[in-house]
């Protein structure tokens, strides 16, 4: 009888170390490209400092508290959101129809550099908020209408942090949010297209929350017949 209340006594301690060792397995913070941003959020705070700097008041870079939601992007998000705007898509894709092809677009110089301004998102953001942003969208729409021989690419960028295929919806998400306020604000919208870059091509290569800054952006190519 004591044989057998010392098998199940040592059997019970291996069970919890296996369970222990398991956990420990879990906890650590680097990224996994075939988990969701969500999955790691989800998994609690002890994981989410990945995502968070807690020592951070800012509210953007690593920022936020770890209580901040952030919610995984995926198709059926997508469908949804872009749906509800009902902005109408270019009628001929790039290179078509008289469209010029994407090597014929340009970073804005001079005069368009001043109007054609990079709008910035905040941490996981793909809404415009800012009045600032706003009326340079309003002042950019107002010379598209002006110049309809003018075609632009709004292109859409996320930090380097969080898996490539999330980052590729949010860009995508930023750049055609950009673009539905345009096509509001009466641009046509075959004078519109998007692309999103996701975390590739970042404009800053730093690794902190300044570059951070800087990367979560909609920027625009012109192509400007004039």
């Amino acid at each position: 009888m004591k044989k057998s209340k010392a098998i199940v006594q040592v059997g019970f301690w291996t069970l919890c170390a296996l369970l222990a060792t398991g956990c420990q397995n879990r906890s650590g913070n680097i990224w996994d490209d075939n988990q969701t941003v969500g999955d790691k959020y989800k998994s609690g705070n002890q994981n989410s400092s990945a995502l968070w700097d807690n020592n951070s008041n800012k509210g953007d870079g690593l920022a936020g508290p770890v209580d901040e939601e952030f919610i995984p992007l995926n198709e059926d998000d997508l469908k949804t959101q872009f749906a509800e705007r009902s902005v109408p898509q270019p009628s001929r894709g790039l290179g078509e129809g008289g469209i010029p092809s994407v090597e014929h677009f340009d970073n804005p110089k001079g005069e368009l550099a001043s109007i054609f301004k990079p709008v910035f998102f905040s941490t996981d953001e793909h809404t415009v908020k800012s009045k600032e942003y706003m009326e340079s969208i309003r002042r950019i729409a107002s010379y598209m209408k002006a110049h309809p021989s003018t075609y632009v690419i709004v292109e859409g960028y996320c930090d380097e942090r969080g898996p490539e295929a999330y980052n590729l919806s949010l860009g995508t998400r930023r750049a055609s949010s950009v673009r539905s306020l345009l096509v509001k604000e009466g641009v046509n919208p075959d004078q519109l297209h998007t692309i999103s870059y996701g975390k590739e091509k970042p404009f800053d290569t730093g690794h902190n929350p300044d570059a951070w800054s800087q990367n979560r952006r909609a920027h625009f190519r012109v192509h400007d017949k004039r």
